[in-house]
């Protein structure tokens, strides 16, 4: 984004999403997720057996994170890592890493993914299983990305935690469209692109922001 534009959007208050925007909004979330549940449903019985073999644990990864109104909320993945990743934590990282997790909840080449789970990664196929989230309504299909109550404690004012937390986090988010895992709280970048969308949004925004994600899913870009 050019430094005019970002002066634009820095200028711009947060819009309140008016009735007719949440119900449309959610009428797309129900349709679009129940009928690509059904569309997908082979894959999602082979990725299962696949991940089965490959994690020796329960091929589903519920992450516990932070929704809408400050509610907790389990977002699904497929299990990419180890299944003992998240309880020895000291078996594969090492104190650098283990920093690097806690501060960002990523890591650079992280040790404890499988084979099999860097191919999920990489495709972003991991995230498939939250269309249920969508379907279910605890997430939908554009908002901000759901984050731990650690990262946002550490990355947000209170007056920004509630803002962030007005909405449905999304299976796809502004940040996510720009930079993915590219772009990290250290140097405040992601902050503002999360906070940015709520300047932003609306119906064909989202609608935009759908579309703009396929290229960088496709390409990979920032997804480790």
């Amino acid at each position: 984004m050019s430094r005019k534009k970002e002066a634009m959007v820095d200028s711009l208050p947060y819009k309140k999403a008016n009735w007719w925007y949440r119900f449309v909004k959610r009428c797309f979330d129900i349709f679009v997720s129940f009928t690509a549940i059904l569309v997908l449903s082979p894959l999602y019985i082979l990725f299962i057996l696949i991940n089965a073999i490959y994690t020796k644990g329960h091929p589903i990864f519920f992450d516990k994170r932070i929704g809408k109104d400050h509610k907790h909320i389990n977002v699904y993945k497929y299990r990419s890592m180890y299944y003992d990743a998240e309880t020895n934590v000291d078996k594969y990282l090492n104190k650098a890493q283990k920093k690097q997790w806690n501060k960002e909840r990523k890591v650079q080449n992280d040790p404890r993914i499988t084979p099999f789970g860097r191919i999920l990664r990489k495709t972003s196929i991991d995230e498939l299983p939250q269309l249920f989230n969508i379907l279910f309504g605890s997430m939908s299909f554009v908002g901000p990305r759901p984050i731990t109550e650690g990262e946002l404690n550490a990355n947000f004012t209170k007056e920004q935690q509630d803002i962030m937390l007005s909405a449905r986090p999304g299976l796809i988010g502004y940040w996510g469209v720009k930079g993915r895992s590219n772009v990290a709280f250290a140097d405040g970048v992601r902050q503002k692109l999360e906070l940015d969308y709520f300047k932003l949004r609306g119906i064909w925004f989202d609608l935009g922001l759908i579309f703009r994600v396929i290229p960088a899913v496709l390409k990979g870009s920032g997804a480790k």
